[in-house]
């Protein structure tokens, strides 16, 4: 049941009070990131790290997440300068999945082990029509399913209409908190504009994830910090951290990757700041660091692995970084999450969320 739509009046107004949501952020007074925190080397970034992981397994267990995404469009209408699948990139095979084989492939091929889908695309309205709704109208009739959507900045009677049709989790990252660094990087819209539409999503009662990019292109420090202050005033349910990958085929294809060691510190400073937050930990992990980088983000705080499901005929052309992918399988997810002593969750990431809102609800009413 859809507790924002069918609740009672208490929980009607809690859902659409942005000030009452239990997502309600503010950095706890216990952690306040500072730049020495993120260039941490040697004994006190062990410390960090560990804090980090006792904080998570004292909110989560030894329980992960694990969902699957699929990536059903690369066109897109932004033109950001660090994407591959920018308007501009002329060289990219454009595509949209089938709808016909997603609904196979999620319906009698998903691994066992996941309990979440994940709808991703390019900004793209054509594709939300034609396959995100369908499909998600689909999985919501035929699974129990939690079903997330990254799809970019869309109209509001869209975000309405992928809400109705079942999905409850909107991931939709602010990208970089510096207003003159995210116009230079020609990210999406404007900064003001994206924080609005994070703003009336969790208003509207999604569960709303963003995120940020570590270690890009003249970057300072300070504007580093930036991101987790706008994190953290955000009403968000997760964030996530990506190192910066000089993109093939991008303006910034030339420049070096972001630092590892950076964007696992500021993963672990998520946790610290937000110990109830979902933080993914992300496949550039290991274009960062081969083989090692995905571990190494559960042991920083991440409680949430994702399987690619995108069929491989067309993956290569969903061109986020390099169309060499290092593609997260089931295997290497359960492997990964094994062992590091984890678990993956049996409940999925909407029941969880929900679960937690009754809980609130509960307490208020108490």
């Amino acid at each position: 049941m859809n507790i924002f739509e069918h609740g009672t009046g208490e929980r009607k107004r809690l859902a659409l009070d942005p000030a009452l949501r239990f997502t309600h952020a503010v950095i706890e007074g216990q952690f306040v990131p500072r730049a020495g925190d993120l260039t941490a080397r040697g004994k006190r970034q062990e410390r960090l790290h560990e804090r980090a992981a006792l904080t998570t397994s004292r909110v989560f267990g030894s329980r992960v997440f694990v969902r699957g995404v699929v990536e059903i469009s690369n066109y897109c209408r932004e033109n950001c300068t660090y994407c591959g699948m920018r308007r501009e990139n002329r060289q990219l095979s454009r595509y949209r999945a089938d709808l016909d084989q997603l609904a196979e492939l999620l319906l009698q091929n998903r691994p066992a082990r996941i309990t979440d889908i994940n709808i991703q695309a390019g900004e793209d309205p054509v594709a939300v029509r034609e396959i995100a709704l369908p499909l998600i109208r689909l999985l919501r009739r035929e699974t129990n399913l939690g079903i997330s959507v990254c799809l970019g900045t869309l109209r509001y009677d869209e975000y309405a209409e992928l809400k109705a049709a079942g999905a409850s989790i909107y991931i939709i990252k602010f990208e970089m908190a510096n207003p003159r660094l995210y116009e230079r990087m020609a990210a999406p819209g404007t900064l003001p504009e994206r924080l609005d539409h994070i703003r009336h999503l969790a208003a509207t009662g999604w569960n709303v994830s963003s995120g940020f990019i570590a270690g890009l292109p003249g970057e300072t420090s300070r504007a580093l910090l930036e991101n987790f202050r706008l994190a953290a005033e955000l009403p968000l349910a997760g964030c996530s951290v990506s190192p910066f990958i000089p993109g093939e085929e991008t303006p910034l294809s030339g420049e070096s990757c972001g630092d590892i060691e950076l964007t696992l510190n500021c993963m672990a400073a998520l946790r610290l700041i937000r110990p109830d937050w979902v933080i993914p930990a992300v496949s550039a992990l290991n274009l960062a660091e081969p083989d090692s980088g995905y571990r190494r983000g559960l042991r920083a705080g991440a409680n949430l692995a994702t399987i690619n499901l995108t069929p491989a005929d067309i993956r290569g052309d969903y061109l986020l970084y390099k169309r060499d992918r290092f593609i997260m399988t089931e295997e290497r997810i359960l492997s990964a999450i094994a062992a590091e002593g984890l678990a993956p969750s049996t409940q999925s990431l909407a029941d969880h969320y929900a679960t937690r809102l009754e809980k609130f609800c509960e307490s208020t009413a108490a």
